[in-house]
């Protein structure tokens, strides 16, 4: 059984890449592993500060919701991040919490895997790819983890446009994989 975190970053209620991320969780618990999933629709999160008090302490100075989140993300064994795609890329709320997490870096992180469920009006296969990099860019600091998948499904702009849609059942199937 492995501790599966599954940030979901989309604020907009009914979201597609939220709905995908309940399919990976699923997936993932059918498979018998501790599943959390965290939203950041309601979160505090402010922008880093660039103080790097954090590499000290081991947490952000900043007090809003990261802490908490951090502390999920750090005894995680698999990681996996929801996003819509806004202009080619990650949401902004996905960045800025990857900002804040720096705090990880000289920590004892637990998790090897990181998994990228990505959602997009645009349906050309390229249309993640800005994404994918900038998730490799986080993980490439956390040289005992990987990119262990990624899900793009396009075509989707309306709020539960994706319900019916396969790439569902393929979200399912990758958290069921998770063992």
């Amino acid at each position: 059984m492995k501790r599966v975190i599954v940030i979901s970053t989309s604020l907009r209620h009914g979201s597609n890449s939220d709905i995908l991320a309940d399919k990976f969780v699923e997936g993932a618990l059918s498979a018998g592993n501790n599943v959390e999933k965290i939203s950041l629709a309601g979160k505090e999160i402010q922008f880093c500060r660039g103080c790097f008090a954090c590499q000290k302490l081991g947490r952000c100075v900043i007090k809003d919701d990261v802490n908490d989140i951090m502390a999920k993300v750090l005894e995680a064994d698999v990681v996996c991040w929801a996003t819509p795609i806004y202009y080619y890329e990650m949401s902004g709320q996905m960045k800025t919490l990857i900002d804040r997490l720096n705090a990880l870096y000289p920590l004892d992180y637990r998790f090897r895997d990181v998994y990228l469920l990505t959602t997009a009006a645009e349906d050309d296969e390229q249309t993640p790819k800005r994404a994918v990099a900038g998730l490799t860019g986080w993980i490439d600091c956390f040289p005992k983890s990987r990119l262990a998948g990624t899900l793009f499904c396009g075509g989707v702009n309306d709020p539960r446009d994706i319900e019916g849609n396969n790439k569902l059942q393929e979200a399912f199937e990758l958290g069921k994989a998770i063992c």
